[in-house]
């Protein structure tokens, strides 16, 4: 398990992270959320001890992480740029990975092929999705028992992006790693993740399962026989659209009775929309006042 409590980290007089508290499970895929500069890239390399924290601690299975040797050798961190020298090519990582990790090579020979990538080749001629997907690849052959993944889908096509979540869920179901992704694809880490963390403001704002998160979420499309207006709406919204006699509307709270107050307004229809984690942290944000 990856513990982390009170972790503090600054950049200068800049804080990124304040306070920091999150336990993330043994073999399981837990997605890292927030807009741009909220920290999630610091947060990994923290845990991958690429960067010390300011105060605070990061543990994993009861150990600290700070120059541990024996949980690097069980940690792989794809960083969203990864370093690469010149003229390196992808075989010529999967030797020195090979020194490191246990490396499996039929592993690695076999999402070489999935994702097409050129091993001889130097990566600086690659595209950029190509990178990721070599990058992936070298990751995915490592066989690590927690897999930390920075902007894991970003530049890849929609085929590169199914393979990648197949891999990732074979990576935990057979080999019972944790994995750790950061990304701004909610889609995609909705269909694999069981947990995640909101980072706003330097700290967790939000964490826990997924789908428990979006039982406590409901939509509503609702038409009435005039125009719909905000005040017509007996109870908070967290999201609400109108347009004419239609509103669509974000509500938490019981399902039941959002309902009994909706039909009390003897609406000429009702219908109830399904709630997907990207909408629900759009409407987190605009909470906050990032979005209008």
């Amino acid at each position: 398990m990856i513990e982390i409590s009170g972790l503090k980290k600054s950049y200068g007089t800049r804080t990124v992270l304040e306070n920091v508290s999150l336990r993330v499970p043994d073999g399981t895929l837990f997605g890292l959320i927030g807009i741009n500069g909220a920290g999630k890239s610091t947060l990994l390399r923290l845990i991958a001890d690429v960067l010390r924290p300011d105060c605070g601690a990061i543990l994993i299975d009861g150990a600290s992480v700070s120059g541990n040797e024996r949980i690097k050798r069980e940690m792989f961190f794809l960083p969203d740029d990864p370093f690469y020298a010149t003229g390196t090519t992808v075989e010529k990582l999967a030797a020195l990975y090979a020194t490191f990790y246990d490396f499996d090579r039929e592993a690695f020979a076999r999402y070489a092929d999935i994702f097409h990538v050129e091993r001889r080749i130097p990566i600086r001629n690659f595209s950029k999705g190509m990178k990721r997907q070599a990058f992936v690849t070298l990751a995915l052959a490592c066989r690590p028992r927690y897999l930390l993944l920075d902007e894991a889908f970003d530049g890849l096509d929609p085929l590169a992006r199914l393979e990648l979540k197949r891999g990732l869920i074979e990576l935990v179901e057979e080999r019972g790693s944790t994995v750790l992704i950061s990304s701004h694809s909610l889609r995609e880490l909705e269909d694999i993740c069981s947990g995640f963390a909101l980072l706003d403001g330097g700290a967790v704002a939000d964490a826990g399962e997924i789908g428990e998160a979006l039982e406590k979420v409901h939509k509503f499309q609702i038409a009435l026989s005039h125009e719909v207006r905000r005040g017509d709406i007996p109870f908070d919204c967290i999201s609400f659209e109108a347009t004419g006699r239609v509103a669509k509307l974000i509500v938490r709270g019981d399902r039941e009775t959002v309902l009994k107050e909706l039909e009390a307004l003897s609406p000429l229809f009702i219908e109830e929309i399904k709630v997907d984690f990207e909408e629900l942290f759009l409407c987190e944000v605009r909470s906050r006042g990032y979005l209008k």
